[in-house]
């Protein structure tokens, strides 16, 4: 990865720890995470697991068109790309989930890129559906509003194109092609298609309407269920909100890590949780300390697990940069 968007990452996150924490006293932050009852963290920690078992089944289906790969086979691939989110920077565990399926199962880098971005769009849209379910019940700040028109543009839009760009093959090949040969040198033009090409593979699951009716079920479960893991850790630091407002900070901290940050999402997950709860009169300094304990609880065992599945599939380090070069080879195969 490049020096500079480490750093660009970091100055952000740093950004928006600033304004998260800005005010609050750190001692008494510090006394509510020490007052915790951490027993709580054992079920969070075992229902986070089920969602991301839900986020693989997803998967499957958006592969099955290009490969049928059993839910166990693509389990240690995803945790291993969710740890390397959780450990560089600009997503890169999602090149590197790309990278492991190919070199395990002989799936182009470029379709399964596709198959992740659609992912990414799917999120959005559950995300923004909480943030909507929770409006009734719920007074939204200006910016909010602003943040959810904006989100809703951009992923019914994504969507609406992938969908078009699945059912309308031909078309979106003339399409590409066309632009292809008109602004790209001679050079590059056939790699480029052939990237592209495959790519187009990555989207056939969005063609089939049993496929497309089961990741639409998949998603708002997948975020339900993570959105009890808020709901169990808050039992350990004795305040009380209702779930829905829980949907609601689930949907905006999960739109903010689409900003770029530091690895882990630092400061952009952390800030705008804390802001969501004051905003329903809990208190800032246990606002923090409970979405600081949150955020560790979801970032820390996966990156563990991904780390054991490193080890147990024989996967170096190295690999990492291996993936990045995988990527700018995947045009010509």
């Amino acid at each position: 990865m490049k020096n500079w968007k480490l750093w660009v990452g970091v100055i952000i996150s740093l950004v928006f720890l600033y304004l998260g924490m800005r005010g609050l006293k750190l001692d008494q932050v510090w006394d509510d995470v020490r007052q915790a009852n951490y027993v709580w963290l054992i079920p969070a920690v075992l229902v986070y697991f089920v969602a991301v078992w839900g986020r693989t089944w997803r998967w499957h289906y958006l592969l099955r068109p290009i490969k049928a790969i059993p839910i166990r086979r693509l389990f240690p691939i995803l945790v291993i790309g969710y740890m390397g989110n959780n450990v560089y920077p600009a997503r890169a565990g999602e090149l590197i989930r790309s990278y492991i399926l190919r070199k395990r199962e002989d799936v182009s880098i470029s379709a399964t890129l596709a198959t992740i971005i659609v992912e990414r769009i799917f999120d959005g849209v559950v995300m923004l559906l909480f943030v909507f379910v929770s409006l009734p019940f719920t007074p939204m700040p200006d910016w909010l509003q602003r943040v959810v028109i904006i989100g809703g543009l951009a992923f019914g839009g994504a969507l609406a194109v992938f969908f078009v760009l699945a059912l309308s093959p031909d078309l979106a090949q003339r399409v590409y092609g066309w632009l292809i040969d008109h602004l790209l040198p001679q050079r590059v033009r056939e790699p480029v298609r052939g990237f592209a090409d495959r790519f187009m593979e990555g989207l056939y699951a969005l063609r089939s309407g049993r496929d497309v009716a089961m990741i639409f079920l998949i998603s708002p479960l997948i975020w339900l269920v993570e959105t009890v893991v808020y709901w169990l850790v808050m039992q350990g630091f004795g305040f009380s909100v209702p779930f829905y407002v829980l949907m609601l900070m689930s949907g905006v901290v999960n739109l903010a890590t689409t900003i770029p940050s530091s690895p882990g999402y630092v400061g952009t997950f952390d800030a705008l949780g804390i802001k969501v709860l004051e905003g329903f009169r809990v208190p800032g300094t246990l606002a923090a300390g409970y979405t600081l304990v949150l955020h560790a609880t979801l970032w820390l065992p996966i990156t563990l697990v991904g780390a054991y599945f490193m080890w147990r599939e024989s996967i170096g380090w190295g690999e990492f940069a291996a993936a990045k070069e995988a990527k700018e080879e995947a045009a010509s195969g």
